[in-house]
């Protein structure tokens, strides 16, 4: 579908309430502030430490806006909301930073749960974890540089590996396609090991598992294609989740300070580019590759909507998804789902003091992204003003 517009505020906000909106845009207001942004990250943290009651401020707030609630059945609500208007929720189980093997196993049994809650629901077209949810970060580090393991090291990386056959194994079994996300650097190669080794065991006949390919990474075009010649090569079908990156500050202050090459591209630009040759990759290899764009970028997401229709791909085909976060971006989800095309959105949940750190990191992402919150500022601002002009 050809020329479609996504600045369409009547369609991108009306799944929410003027009360919500009003909301929205106190919320995107505070975060248009860096200062204010980085004064109350550390005063949070701060309450945290010193067990300050502030769960009921952070849930009147934040978490309203970017969480569908602490458990499973509290996102149910989110998720009819969602459904009225074409768009499918990816149930996103945001506790992190665990170490202990009982913690590990029990995030293991949650995203487990998120699957079995999806099973047979078009509502619910995948699901999604972090390795670093199921697995202790010192190890994966450890696994990445070819750290010779001990002997109990070598049993723990064993139930890593277990712990995400059986994600992946009951993602198959039950129809509901997982996606594994991206990490850091450092990390990254050991969570590709694990993710190629997933699909090619269960995308034998439909893709169930998909990676994530960050393209802030000047590296991660090439290993698109290295990935997809070995998927050719074994008879497998490979599902890829692209973005552009969530951790730049963090990778160049490392790369800097350990004297590494900094794996980031040199400027946004670069980035741009990569992101879309690599949607114009997949869209041109679509017998083999499964794609989701998981973008916030306008430019980019109507640049695939152009790809599909030079390709002669159909809005509905399930080969392509497009997923934003949830509260972010509803201009983009909402006019692509209102256009036929298949949308999902992040929806994290959790127990409101363990996705604080998640919260935290959604707040920074739209103070430090380029134009990202004065654009949804912007965007409910004029929806807000058309309503009152009805």
């Amino acid at each position: 579908m050809a020329g479609i517009s996504l600045d369409n505020t009547e369609i991108a906000f009306r799944s929410k309430s003027d009360r919500e909106l009003r909301r929205a845009c106190r919320l995107f207001w505070l975060l248009s502030y860096p200062a204010l942004v980085r004064v109350g990250s550390v005063l949070t943290r701060l309450a945290l430490a010193i067990h300050f009651p502030i769960g009921w401020i952070i849930r009147r707030n934040i978490f309203a806006h970017f969480c569908g609630g602490e458990n499973i059945p509290e996102c149910s609500g989110t998720t009819q909301s969602l459904q009225a208007f074409g768009i499918g929720t990816i149930l996103d189980y945001s506790v992190e930073g665990k170490d202990a093997e009982d913690d590990l196993d029990g995030t293991c049994e949650e995203i487990c749960r998120t699957i079995r809650t999806a099973h047979g629901r078009e509502d619910i077209p995948f699901c999604v974890f972090k390795v670093t949810g199921i697995a202790r970060f010192a190890l994966l580090e450890k696994v990445n540089a070819h750290v010779p393991l001990d002997a109990a090291e070598n049993e723990e990386w064993r139930r890593v590996h277990d712990r995400v056959e059986t994600i992946c194994s009951l993602a198959a079994s039950s129809g509901t396609p997982v996606l594994i996300d991206a990490e850091d650097s450092w990390i990254q190669d050991a969570i590709d090991g694990l993710a190629e080794v997933m699909m090619q065991r269960f995308n034998r006949d439909s893709v169930m598992v998909y990676t994530t390919i960050q393209l802030y990474r000047h590296d991660r075009l090439a290993y698109l294609k290295g990935l997809h010649k070995r998927a050719v090569a074994g008879g497998f079908g490979i599902g890829v989740k692209l973005v552009r990156g969530a951790y730049m500050e963090k990778e160049r202050a490392r790369a800097a300070e350990l004297g590494f090459v900094d794996p980031i591209q040199p400027d946004k630009e670069a980035s741009d580019r990569d992101f879309d040759l690599a949607l114009e990759y997949c869209v041109a290899n679509l017998r083999e590759i499964s794609i989701c764009c998981g973008s916030h970028n306008e430019a980019s997401s109507l640049h695939l909507t152009k790809l599909m229709a030079a390709h002669g791909i159909e809005p509905a085909d399930r080969r392509v998804y497009f997923a934003q976060l949830l509260g972010m971006s509803d201009h983009i989800s909402f006019n692509l789902a209102s256009a036929g095309y298949r949308v999902a959105k992040y929806v994290p949940y959790g127990p409101i003091r363990e996705v604080i750190p998640y919260l935290l990191r959604r707040a920074q992402e739209n103070t430090s992204v380029k134009g990202q919150t004065g654009r949804e500022l912007s965007l409910i601002t004029k929806e807000l003003a058309r309503r009152k002009a009805r």
